[in-house]
């Protein structure tokens, strides 16, 4: 039997949030119908909310991000086809090479500084066309950048990227998972992150703090293609308004509220400096802290769990903490106190 964490500060990810109970009655409140017959009512007012709030013409409701972002690059390419992506970018990293097995496109791997690669560099990559080499064919972005420490990206940091890929008649996917948070971060609306891209991906189940769902957005031609393969993918729902009703919810009460998990999550990280840990924030900070040791991460992590404090490993000497609706001022407490009783692990 697994273990319940009950009454612990979870910071492993912002996937660990629950649905509030207003969420639930939402949930309870839900009309419903089939949804791959596109009958579902709840599941058509999420979809039209989230096609106008990314400032796309459609959306499409599917279970998971790792799906949405999948859908995307199989909508985008035929197999083959080279995708442009940063080494440590989400589709990449942590989607299992799921791209190989459903879209077998291929990936060429660029590197810089929060998640982005130069537009040098992205330009000398893209390869001219030749029997010799694959049709250069997607740029995949990620907004906020999750290895990068949850760095808000701002249209101007994009746009030259876009550019070089426009020049090249590459199609853009963004990869927003967390995009509410860059633009509450940035300040901006939703809209003016994902107008320069052909596709983004947002996740309801994350900060948003519904129990599961993320939407793809695009043109109608492109989502109607999309609809097709989350059939292909398993990913077609029958009475899922029940889920539907929780991302509208979400995306109703919890966007402008991601300014408070920013604000805890700097003062943990400003906390943690003044300790003396050596801590790794973006230039646009977000919901997450990254912490460097001088020790391996899994004593420290098991230390703080004993302390009643969860937090996750990104690499073999470094913290991610996130913050996110399910912990409170007295939580970000606990785990300054909790770090502060550590033996000094410090990087």
């Amino acid at each position: 039997m697994s273990e319940s964490y009950q009454g612990y500060v979870d910071l492993r990810s912002d996937t660990v949030t629950r649905p509030t109970s207003a969420m639930r009655e939402a949930m309870y409140q839900a009309e419903v119908g089939d949804d791959v017959y596109g009958e579902d009512p709840t599941v058509n007012q999420l979809e039209e909310y989230a096609a106008h709030l990314l400032g796309k013409e459609a959306s499409l409701f599917v279970p998971s991000g790792t799906m949405a972002n999948q859908i995307a690059i199989l909508t985008h390419t035929q197999r083959g086809d080279e995708v442009f992506i940063h080494r440590d970018n989400h589709i990449y990293y942590y989607e299992g090479g799921a791209a190989a097995m459903w879209s077998q496109a291929t990936f060429t791997q660029l590197a810089g500084p929060e998640g982005l690669m130069s537009p040098e560099d992205l330009e000398a990559s893209i390869r001219p066309k030749n029997i010799h080499h694959p049709r250069p064919r997607l740029l995949s972005l990620e907004n906020t950048h999750n290895r990068a420490g949850g760095a808000a990206l701002s249209r101007e940091r994009l746009r030259p990227l876009i550019e070089v890929a426009r020049r090249h008649q590459l199609q853009v996917h963004l990869d927003g998972a967390r995009i509410a948070n860059a633009a509450i971060a940035l300040g901006v609306p939703i809209a003016e992150l994902t107008e320069d891209v052909d596709s983004v991906s947002m996740c309801l189940s994350k900060g948003l703090g519904a129990p599961v769902g993320s939407v793809i957005a695009g043109s109608k031609a492109y989502i109607d293609q999309a609809r097709v393969y989350r059939k292909w993918l398993g990913g077609g729902m029958r009475q899922a308004g029940i889920l539907a009703a929780a991302g509208i919810y979400a995306l109703d009460h919890h966007i402008e509220r991601l300014a408070d998990d920013h604000r805890r999550a700097l003062t943990l990280a400003q906390a943690l400096i003044d300790m003396g840990y050596l801590v790794d924030m973006p230039s646009v900070p977000t919901n997450m802290v990254m912490v460097d040791l001088d020790v391996p991460v899994d004593g420290v992590i098991s230390a703080l769990k004993t302390a009643g404090i969860l937090v996750g490993a990104m690499g073999p000497r470094r913290l991610r903490l996130v913050t996110h609706l399910d912990v409170d001022d007295e939580g970000i407490q606990r785990t300054i106190d909790a770090f502060a009783h550590l033996t000094p692990a410090k990087g």
